[in-house]
């Protein structure tokens, strides 16, 4: 099943909220790290998606 370009961006938007928070409240490397790296799968597949 194909992830709908709505629901792809509100990923997208949730996945970016929690890395800034994770930044802002300075967790530790390795948690930034992962929330930057589910950013970043988010973001692949919304470009080879072709949105």
């Amino acid at each position: 099943m194909r992830t709908s370009k709505e629901e792809l961006m509100k990923k997208i938007e949730t996945a970016r909220y929690k890395l800034n928070t994770s930044i802002e409240k300075k967790e530790h490397y390795e948690e930034i790290y992962e929330n930057s790296v589910k950013l970043d799968q988010l973001i692949e597949q919304y470009v080879v998606a072709g949105f």
